[in-house]
């Protein structure tokens, strides 16, 4: 399984002493007076901290001259991780499935089963499935299917379906998707900063790009099917507020509107990021439990660098495990200036 590679020993620690059965496949525990490595959740009492190394794999532990547990056998998957393994597959073959349904593949009560899914993939069985309709109906979208062709392979009922349950999620309609965004007028303009010159850029419906030391060119990279054009009055006082949120930070920058588009993976933590409290960090570690998936932090870091909009959807927040800045796409110094900021 991957490892949790941004997750510190101490978290490694607490996990473990918590008994946290989501951090199960991320590492193992070596206990080494006795000999032995365990899951964190494994049921065994807990050992003195002296005792205990982690580490990110089984066979490293193996490599260390450890033998497996048999209580909690951590080299196999456990009945709750092959049952919730099984229920994806079977939505990923089938759609949207009913939670008896599931259950039924499981051989576990409704509600245990619901239960044990959103622990471990941050979603109900229900979301989920919906979350890989809407992404399969973007792909199509995206390959040039009609909006009719691509709702009808994705597995919905019809357009209005679609439509009811894609909405304000999508940051342009489907029939923009299915021309790469052709059709679509975007406003920009470079504002002057304390941190360098600034680009915004906009649609009708909110900001879709905020970047430092970037201009036309690199717009047009990001939304290369897009037309772009200068921002007039009607943009002034959006723009305002953008150059507000990086001279003057505050909660309020939450209200702003925003244009956006992503997986389904890249909007929950896109929507999570702008959760974090004002003047507060995490690291991708933690970001990737907030969303119920602790082993996500490599794909936390991925959604992050996808980000066209800084500041107002706050990747700058998220910070490397040992507390050191990480990195960042305009430069540390200015990530560590609006981290400053956000703490004054």
């Amino acid at each position: 399984m991957k490892h949790y590679e941004n997750m510190t020993d101490d978290a490694r620690w607490q996990a473990m002493l918590a008994k946290d059965r989501r951090f199960d496949g991320a590492f193992v525990t070596g206990v080494h007076s006795t000999g032995i490595y365990c899951r964190p959740s494994c049921p065994a009492r807990a050992p003195l901290r002296r005792n205990v190394r982690f580490y990110d794999t089984p066979q490293a532990a193996r490599e260390a001259g450890l033998r497996p547990c048999k209580r909690c056998s951590p080299d196999t998957l456990s009945a709750e991780e092959a049952c919730v393994l099984a229920a994806i597959a079977a939505i990923r073959e089938n759609g949207v499935m009913t939670l008896d349904q599931l259950a039924g593949l499981t051989g576990y009560t409704a509600t245990h089963f619901q239960r044990l899914f959103k622990r471990t993939t941050g979603l109900s069985p229900a979301a989920y499935a919906r979350a890989c309709r809407e992404q399969r109906a973007k792909d199509a979208l995206s390959r040039g299917l009609r909006v009719t062709e691509a709702v009808a392979a994705a597995g919905y009922g019809g357009s209005e379906q679609f439509y009811a349950e894609t909405k304000g999620r999508l940051g342009m309609k489907p029939s923009d998707w299915s021309r790469g965004g052709a059709g679509r007028l975007i406003h920009w303009a470079v504002l002057p900063t304390s941190l360098g010159p600034m680009l915004v850029a906009a649609t009708d419906k909110g900001v879709c790009c905020l970047a430092f030391a970037q201009g036309e060119a690199e717009l047009a990279a990001r939304f290369p099917q897009a037309q772009l054009g200068p921002a007039g009055d009607d943009f002034r006082d959006l723009f305002a507020q953008g150059l507000a949120a990086v001279e003057q930070p505050g909660p309020g920058n939450a209200a702003i509107p925003l244009d956006v588009h992503g997986t389904a993976f890249q909007s929950r933590v896109w929507e999570e990021l702008r959760r974090i409290p004002h003047g507060q960090t995490r690291s991708y570690g933690e970001l990737a439990a907030m969303l119920g998936n602790p082993k996500a932090s490599r794909a936390v870091g991925g959604a992050n660098g996808a980000n066209n909009i800084a500041v107002l959807i706050p990747c700058h927040r998220v910070i490397a495990a040992d507390g050191s800045l990480g990195g960042y796409a305009y430069g540390l110094e200015i990530k560590a200036e609006l981290l400053r900021r956000e703490g004054r």
